[in-house]
């Protein structure tokens, strides 16, 4: 059985001899005195297109296609084709016209939004994981509620129990808001969890106001707080991750529109020629 790292070296390997190959070919049709714009041009757009069904593979789930990790793959590979192409393509110079800045800037663009959804690929599913086990994001909102029902219920149950309205009072004034949406979204992001620890502490602080029942329905509410502090963990790590999404495949279809308008323009400036 391949290993990963084998898998991963024979990728590199095969996408370092079809950018030797493409180089190769580019500056023999340029030695012939052709123009090779016209060449690196069709394959860097037919390069696009192979990225662009990417998107289109990950809505299909029922036919026998190739798998998605398999793209994957080839999409990353591709797109570093995609990026010497278009190096070739404009000699690895700044453009001078309107649409060739459009188009220059367009790409610039998608490769770096490439660049970044590739980093946060490999760095924010194991931060997600660090947390307990992942959940779907979309079904956040309903656990986060049913979270916030269970706590709400042992705030009135303490009244009850207890006779006294500590653990009530405490619900109103702080939990009830910190339940009610996701909360210390940049905290997640970067990785601290601060106020997870002072909320914890300010639970603690009420343990001694309490009898042994009092303390048993706060054990089970830090228990659920700490569960909603994960469910906020996983939600801004995966909103990162969907609002990527959101910038690289407009910019993906921005960019086959305007690159279709170039080919259409050198064409009809070609055919207009004497």
């Amino acid at each position: 059985m391949i290993t990963f790292a084998q898998r991963r070296l024979r990728n590199v390997a095969v996408a370092g001899l079809a950018a030797i190959t493409l180089v190769a070919v580019d500056r023999f049709y340029d030695m012939s005195l052709r123009d090779a714009a016209f060449l690196n041009g069709w394959m860097l757009l037919t390069a696009m297109v192979f990225l662009s069904l990417f998107n289109v593979r990950k809505k299909i789930h029922v036919l026998p296609v190739i798998s998605l990790s398999v793209w994957l793959q080839a999409h990353i590979y591709m797109g570093c084709l995609a990026a010497l192409l278009f190096g070739l393509h404009t000699d690895f110079e700044l453009p001078n016209g309107l649409l060739e800045t459009v188009l220059w800037l367009l790409f610039m663009a998608m490769v770096g939004s490439g660049l970044l959804g590739l980093l946060l690929s490999r760095l924010l599913p194991r931060r997600i994981s660090s947390g307990g086990e992942r959940v779907i994001f979309e079904r956040i909102p309903a656990l986060r509620a049913q979270l916030r029902y269970r706590v709400a219920d042992l705030a009135m149950l303490s009244v009850k129990e207890t006779r006294s309205s500590v653990i009530s009072d405490f619900y109103t004034a702080e939990l009830a808001g910190y339940l009610q949406r996701p909360r210390n979204f940049l905290h997640h992001l970067i990785g601290s969890n601060r106020p997870a620890r002072r909320m914890r502490a300010r639970i603690d602080e009420l343990r001694r106001f309490l009898d042994n029942r009092g303390q048993q329905i706060l054990d089970e509410i830090d228990e659920l707080v700490a569960a909603k502090a994960n469910l906020d963990h996983q939600f801004a790590l995966q909103a990162i991750l969907k609002a990527w999404l959101f910038v690289h495949i407009p910019l993906n279809y921005a960019l086959l529109i305007f690159t279709i308008t170039h080919v259409g323009a050198i064409y009809a400036f070609a055919a207009g020629a004497p």
